[in-house]
């Protein structure tokens, strides 16, 4: 991989970052008045003049991007409009609960998709390919805030036998990794089938198997790492949508993680704390395209030749 071909990388990292900043910016700030909406109707205008001033809201639009592009690049992210601590800090403090729930269900799903849709592909047309694909279809297609729903319903309110909110104890853990981890499980299993398929369709196997190689060692050793590369791109989707993907479980199941602080942040209009989140989110989507674009240049050696790398 040449030095062109990661600049080039690093810059399209850098125009991506910036926009989902500018968008994010513009959008919460033409959206309406964060401190009338912050202090309703018991403050007085002369209180709300201070606050917008005091958060710089007063100042053109334009003035205030330029603002925040500064205090960003020396690391000062604002603070909190609701609980007078900086940003990032109660970002940051939010963060292991979202990391602990996201690392579960994406174990959870690594360890049930990408066996399943191997054994399926292994399988084809028989009853174990067509009830692993039913299930991969029902599990996709299913949103997560019904399968919590759901989940709660039966195991929580119905037996009691699992924790339905909050934190504290493995229990807790059980149906919000479920109900996050289920539609990944659902993605992978497609994409390890289809993968694999394809694999196996290929000359170089059908050279092996008349080789005489064994049909295991053609299927570990030769189909196997080649059907690997479309899943680590998937799964570097899923590492960098961690934050974003679990906000609709962490609401539903009062997970105090940082998709529920997201949630209160944009309904109280807490812009710092916003746009921290978003930056991260989409630092994190980058840096995980990086890696997965490096990763497969590594995997399948012809990507070099086709990128230039």
């Amino acid at each position: 991989m040449n030095s062109a071909w990661v600049a080039a990388k690093l810059a399209r990292a850098a125009a991506t970052l910036l926009l989902a900043v500018t968008v994010v910016f513009v959008v919460l700030r033409l959206a309406g008045d964060p401190a009338a909406i912050i202090f309703s109707d018991y403050a007085g205008e002369e209180t709300l003049a201070r606050y917008r001033a005091l958060w710089g809201l007063d100042q053109p639009l334009l003035v205030q991007y330029g603002l925040y592009l500064r205090n960003l690049l020396t690391g000062d992210l604002g603070l909190s409009a609701q609980h007078g601590v900086p940003a990032w800090q109660l970002v940051m403090g939010r963060l292991p609960d979202t990391l602990q729930l996201g690392g579960v269900s994406l174990l959870l799903a690594v360890l049930t998709g990408i066996p399943a849709g191997v054994a399926a592909a292994l399988a084809r047309g028989s009853l174990t390919d067509r009830l692993v694909m039913l299930g991969a279809v029902s599990g996709f297609c299913i949103p997560n805030f019904v399968l919590g729903v759901l989940l709660i319903l039966v195991f929580a309110a119905q037996y009691g036998w699992l924790p339905s909110h909050g934190v504290g104890t493995v229990w807790h853990l059980v149906l919000p990794a479920l109900t996050l981890g289920t539609s990944w499980a659902a993605v992978l299993a497609r994409f390890a089938r289809s993968a694999m398929l394809e694999v196996l369709g290929q000359p170089y196997i059908r050279g092996a198997r008349a080789s005489g190689l064994t049909e295991a060692r053609v299927r570990w050793r030769h189909a196997l790492p080649n059907a690997a590369i479309p899943l680590v791109t998937i799964l570097g989707f899923m590492v960098g949508g961690l934050v974003a993907g679990a906000i609709v479980t962490e609401s539903i199941f009062a997970w105090p993680g940082v998709g529920r602080l997201l949630v209160d942040s944009v309904k109280l209009r807490d812009l710092a704390v916003v746009q921290v989140i978003v930056l991260m989110v989409a630092a994190t989507m980058v840096a995980a395209n990086l890696i997965v674009d490096l990763l497969s240049a590594w995997l399948n050696p012809r990507l070099h030749a086709a990128t230039g790398a």
